[in-house]
């Protein structure tokens, strides 16, 4: 399908943020808000991106002019028809996902596609009620869209091939690395994420180290952030609900079990950057101790728990391992990927380190049967 025009559900910071690269892609890019004051804001502060790239020498000033002429508030989402392509971005709540998808359906024709931003429901959930759901399909963007060049395509059962093709030609003309993901919790990215946070919180509960030693520790081996300085910045209560929703959607394995420390600190008020104080007080002063060293089995442990859940992701067919690697790499900016990961540490190694914490520490590191295989191949 060739698009010419791309409709965008939602005025808020992601929606603006989708809108702004579908614009200087070449879309005619129309912008929807059940709140019209909304939709008219976006578009304000989408030109004030535009002109702030061209500061930044990110791109030149005809680029930007043209850009923002393409974006538009529209009104109703009778609008939206001719949009070959609509992307919805608006609060987490399935039910007022599916109300719009139904809604945008009957507005735009049975041709459009249909694309969520979610970033924790699974797409089918949204898809149901909509005629035909074969349209239907994920495109999660990474936030800010602007700068994140990660988009995830997601697959439903039903998707279409041609949904699904649309949704990544267009990704690709925003300028954005798309890769295919399977709609399962948390797609991929917030998938294999979830060891670099839940077995540093389980370290931290552990007394291996502190929070500030296994930060140094993981920004010493290329990470640009440490796990609590990154939960500080997303926040505590928001890290603490995408575990919660993991363990849920998951059938509450114990590897992805919510950390008791980050419950405590949530229910303390300990919130992290926005509030002044989670793992460390802000205004942040220096680290007082940076010269200390990690002890040695800090990072080994991370990367097994890493290598654990790759294989565990790999077992379930989540995505390719090419499309892995590219996720960690651009949608949380690691060093390696997972797969890299797991051969830096050797299969065999990690299977000795969870073995002898799953004795210790019991079923959170039960080690991936395809880990295993790999451990004796």
């Amino acid at each position: 399908m060739s698009v010419g025009s791309v409709g965008v559900l939602g005025a808020g910071t992601m929606g603006t943020g989708i809108a702004q690269i579908a614009a200087l892609g070449g879309f005619e890019t129309r912008i929807y808000d059940a709140f019209p004051d909304a939709a008219q804001a976006s578009t304000v502060r989408l030109g004030e991106a535009l002109a702030n790239g061209v500061d930044r020498g990110r791109w030149g000033e005809k680029e930007a002019e043209a850009a923002a002429g393409r974006a538009t508030p529209v009104e109703s989402l009778a609008d939206l028809a001719g949009c070959e392509l609509v992307i919805e971005a608006a609060p987490e709540d399935v039910r007022l996902k599916r109300e719009l998808f139904a809604a945008t359906a009957a507005a735009c024709g049975a041709e459009t596609v249909l694309a969520s931003n979610t970033s924790s429901l699974r797409v089918v959930e949204i898809a149901v009620g909509v005629p035909g759901p074969e349209r239907v399909v994920g495109m999660h963007f990474f936030n800010p869209p602007a700068l994140m060049k990660l988009v995830e395509i997601v697959a439903t059962p039903e998707s279409s091939d041609r949904a699904l093709t649309t949704a990544t030609e267009v990704a690709a003309r925003m300028g954005r690395s798309p890769i295919r993901a399977k709609d399962s919790p948390g797609f991929v990215a917030n998938r294999l994420s979830r060891p670099f946070f839940l077995e540093s919180l389980r370290m931290l509960g552990d007394g291996v180290a502190d929070a500030a030693t296994i930060d140094r520790a993981v920004r010493g081996a290329g990470f640009r952030m440490g796990p609590f300085e990154l939960i500080d910045l997303i926040g505590l209560d928001v890290n603490l609900e995408i575990a919660r929703s993991f363990y849920r959607q998951g059938g509450e394995p114990e590897r992805w079990r919510p950390s008791p420390i980050q419950e405590r600190l949530v229910a303390e008020g300990k919130l992290g950057r926005k509030n002044g104080a989670g793992y460390y007080s802000y205004p942040r002063p220096e680290d007082a101790a940076a010269s200390d060293a990690p002890p040695t089995e800090l990072l080994p442990r991370l990367y097994a728990q890493i290598a654990n859940e790759a294989a565990f992701a790999r077992e379930e067919e989540i995505a390719s391992p090419e499309d892995m690697e590219t996720a960690m790499r651009l949608g949380f900016n690691w060093p390696q990927g997972p797969i890299a990961i797991t051969e830096q540490l050797g299969p065999a190694r990690a299977v000795d380190l969870l073995e002898a914490l799953r004795a210790e520490r019991g079923e959170a590191y039960r080690p991936a049967p395809l880990l295993v295989a790999e451990a004796g191949a």
